[in-house]
């Protein structure tokens, strides 16, 4: 028996394990090895945090948000990875501010070294989760798992190619918790006949400012065989829901839009400051990079304990709350994974 359990060996899963050196820790993924996820983030050097880092840039619990960053932020991240032989550096050529590695690998390396102490069951599915005497038993397709405590930090539907599931939503209504509907964020575009045009410009970029459901994003938009995508549409998407959205092509001065795209928006007399237009949907789950909705975070504490079964807990991407392109849900995985380690021993 455990006096700790984790579901999910992704980046929330192995910072707990890392955290807790005096418990009995068991760590649970269907994978093959740890940090499947983490290995082909930010083109697999790891996009891991942001230097602007604050509430502003999340869909969810602002104060939750703010609370849990107030305990653990981007500095006392770098403190931590740097402490741990790892040091990140901002490379803003894709989102400003955000801090990458060397390589997606230094960082799984790292919680390898730091979780040497834990008991990791891998390539094992989670079937079922009961609580009876004052104990978790999890249900596997190779054993039962028996544990005082249980973390789910399961992650949410993005890349099953990688493993995802409805694993941790499915403990949680269990539990009776209610779920957030969720849908693929950071993802492109695809648009309607109207917007066929953007087909024919498959490959071309340029820097915009997108209005969408009053927030603005600015970045670099990308013109794709499907649609769009592109770090400001990948933003976008985290805010969009159904309707239209607005592109300023134009956002300063010094704006440069390629010779193809100027062309094209003459032929059609679009506004270059105001063109409206709505996505007919998005790529799906399979390009998506995180899952907006999740575990309803009004069900759980602070500390983020379920109110509805204690000793159950839930941190990082299943909860129902979702960061902008550049670092910031890693660095949501790390910080409520430090919030939840300080106060569960």
């Amino acid at each position: 028996m455990y006096d700790i359990a984790i579901i999910g060996a992704g980046a929330s899963g192995l910072m707990t394990a890392s955290l807790l050196k005096n418990n009995k820790i068991v760590l649970i993924d269907s994978n093959k090895k740890v940090g499947e996820k983490i290995k082909i983030s930010g083109g697999a050097k790891c996009n891991i945090t942001n230097k602007y880092l604050n509430e502003n840039y999340y869909l969810g619990d602002k104060n939750l948000i703010k609370k849990t960053f107030s305990q653990f932020d981007q500095t006392d991240l770098l403190e931590y990875t740097n402490k741990n032989g790892l040091y990140p550096s901002i490379n803003e050529k894709i989102v400003k501010g955000t801090y990458f590695c060397n390589s997606s690998s230094d960082v799984i390396t790292m919680f390898s070294k730091l979780t040497s102490h834990v008991k990791k069951y891998m390539n094992t599915t989670v079937s079922d989760v009961e609580y009876k005497d004052n104990r978790f038993y999890i249900y596997t397709n190779n054993q039962t798992i028996i544990a005082n405590k249980l973390i789910i930090a399961s992650g949410g539907l993005s890349y099953t190619s990688l493993g995802a599931s409805d694993i941790g939503y499915m403990i949680a209504k269990k539990f009776g918790h209610t779920i957030v509907p969720t849908s693929p964020a950071l993802v492109g575009f695809t648009v309607q006949s109207d917007q066929a045009w953007f087909k024919k410009l498959s490959g071309l970029s340029l820097d915009v400012k997108i209005d969408v459901g009053h927030k603005k994003i600015s970045g670099k938009m990308l013109f794709a065989h499907k649609g769009c995508s592109g770090p400001a549409i990948l933003s976008s998407s985290l805010y969009w829901k159904k309707g239209q959205l607005s592109i300023d092509f134009l956002p300063t001065k010094k704006s440069y839009i390629p010779k193809r795209v100027r062309q094209e928006i003459k032929d059609k007399d679009i506004d270059y400051k105001d063109y409206k237009f709505s996505p007919a949907s998005n790529f799906g789950y399979t390009k998506a990079e995180v899952t907006r909705g999740g575990v309803n975070t009004d069900e759980i504490n602070e500390n983020f304990e379920s109110r509805l079964q204690s000793g159950l807990y839930f941190i990082g991407e299943v909860l129902d709350v979702t960061g902008e392109l550049g670092g910031y849900n890693f660095q949501w995985a790390f910080s409520s994974a430090f919030v939840c380690a300080k106060n569960i021993q």
